[in-house]
């Protein structure tokens, strides 16, 4: 027992040593650890001090800086301030110098003044003494001698400038007269056209009749097919070795005519195959009015037309009027006009533009009542056209005010096409009874004394009396005829009816 409490006091005492030890070393090491951080916190006080220090110093060098610059730009407004003062007081004094001359030049302006007036009354005076003596001898005074004067000059002046404006206006009217018939001569004789060789019926040839029989099918189903899918009617008769494509449309007889040859070269003629050579042969034509129409616009050196305008062009060539090709009537119309906006100084390429454009609306796709004429200005200004093409193209017929240089020309070079011997293949003797059946019809209402149809029956003008008809009668009177004619009688277009009616007075001088 005794050396059990020996060893656990030797223990605790070893470890209380141990302890002492231990806390002995851990002193030592804490106050070095002490020792380090304050030096490093002086090192770290003596660093911020000195950039403290530096950034003073940079800071007080800037502001120096600063304050040199102000004073340097202080001394230089003083400098600039004085010699603006030494200006100012020469200036001045300049300035005394010259008022001190202009007194003096207003002294002797005035002296003049007075003696200039004192002139002025010394010629009134004697001026008023030779008219006294002038008007004792003419027995009038001078204000009558005056206005006598006056009046005879006004009425020699009046008949000089009427005789002049007369001679003037005949000399006017003779001289546009003449140019205008050369300019028109010329225009014809330099442009060279096909006649009208256009109609409605297409002849299809074939080499025999099985081949016939082939087309027609069993019981008419191909024929009938063939009808259905291109809108022509095929007419097979006895004519020998031809079948005729009838229809008024010269596009769907072209796809027929198209669509027959490559079915007979083919061989295979059945209702399937008809609709398949059809549609294929519609996309080719199309193709084939595309590029139609780009080479009429590069042929006429016409650039920049939007695309569906030239697909328009293109139609062109399958469409007719009275016989007459349209794509051939309108490169017509547009070489005559360029030739003769050349003649006139105007712009052969706009005029050849419109001309080729005047009839566009005749081929829109749109079914539209629009007449022809303003349907086609209203395409062109679509696609972007400039304003004086659509203008010359909606007035070519008169139906739209003319506001351009290029409407007139237009107008004057469709006429020329179209009345040109061979251009047009419509039967004459109709056309006059045409014409013949709306002045009768004008002419059946009292009070009419004469109508006129003009512009190829487009426009009929009726002229009444004016004292049997009054201005609101004359107005129901043109509807009435427009009514008439629209209900009996069977037009082109659209037919403007005009009613005239005026009261004249007449004296005779003996």
């Amino acid at each position: 027992m005794f050396y059990i409490l020996s060893a656990a006091a030797g223990a605790i005492l070893a470890l209380a040593i141990y302890i002492l030890v231990s806390r002995t070393a851990l002193r030592g090491k804490a106050d070095a650890i002490i020792q380090k951080a304050e030096l490093e916190a002086e090192n770290i006080k003596q660093e911020k001090i000195l950039q403290a220090k530096e950034k003073f110093l940079q800071l007080k060098s800037e502001h120096e800086e600063h304050v040199n610059k102000k004073n340097a730009k202080i001394r230089e407004d003083e400098n600039r301030l004085r010699q603006k003062e030494n200006q100012l007081n020469q200036l001045s004094s300049e300035l005394g110098r010259k008022q001190h001359e202009l007194d003096s030049a207003r002294g002797q302006v005035n002296s003049q003044r007075e003696s200039l007036n004192r002139k002025h009354e010394e010629y009134d005076r004697l001026t008023a003494q030779v008219n006294k003596q002038l008007e004792a001898v003419a027995g009038m005074s001078a204000e009558d001698a005056r206005n006598m004067l006056v009046e005879n000059m006004k009425a020699k002046a009046r008949t000089d400038a009427q005789a002049y404006i007369n001679d003037t206006m005949d000399e006017a009217r003779m001289n546009a007269a003449r140019e205008a018939k050369r300019i028109v001569i010329n225009t014809i004789q330099r442009t060279a056209t096909e006649t009208a060789i256009e109609n409605a019926v297409t002849s299809f040839p074939i080499d025999n009749d099985e081949i016939k029989g082939r087309i027609i099918g069993r019981e008419g189903r191909n024929i009938r097919a063939l009808e259905a899918a291109t809108g022509v009617e095929i007419v097979v008769d006895d004519t020998p070795e031809a079948i005729l494509l009838s229809a008024f449309d010269p596009v769907r007889r072209e796809v027929a005519r198209l669509s027959l040859h490559q079915l007979v070269l083919d061989g295979r003629i059945h209702p399937a195959r008809i609709e398949e050579v059809v549609s294929k042969v519609s996309k080719q034509l199309e193709d084939e009015i595309l590029e139609t129409g780009k080479r009429t616009c590069i042929d006429l050196g016409i650039h920049g037309m939007n695309i569906e305008l030239v697909k328009l062009i293109g139609r062109m060539k399958y469409r007719s009027s009275y016989g007459q090709n349209l794509l051939q009537h309108s490169r017509e119309v547009a070489n005559i006009c360029a030739i003769m906006a050349a003649e006139l100084g105007l712009n052969p390429a706009m005029a050849k533009r419109a001309g080729l454009l005047h009839d566009i609306g005749k081929v829109a796709v749109d079914d539209n009542e629009l007449p022809h004429a303003l349907l086609g200005a209203k395409l062109a200004e679509q696609y972007k056209e400039r304003p004086e093409i659509c203008n010359a193209v909606g007035a070519h017929h008169e139906e739209m005010e003319m506001t351009s240089l290029l409407a007139p020309l237009v107008l004057v070079g469709d006429a020329i096409s179209g009345a040109r011997p061979g251009a047009r293949r419509e039967v004459i003797e109709s056309y006059i009874k045409r014409l013949k059946g709306m002045e009768d019809l004008a002419a059946s209402y009292p009070g009419v004394t004469k109508s006129y149809a003009l512009q190829a029956g487009r426009e009929l003008r009726v002229i009444v009396g004016a004292e049997e008809v009054s201005d609101d009668q004359a107005a129901r009177l043109s509807t009435d005829i427009a009514q008439r004619i629209q209900d009996e009688m069977t037009y082109p277009g659209q037919v403007k009816i005009t009613v005239i009616r005026e009261t004249r007075s007449v004296a005779f001088a003996k």
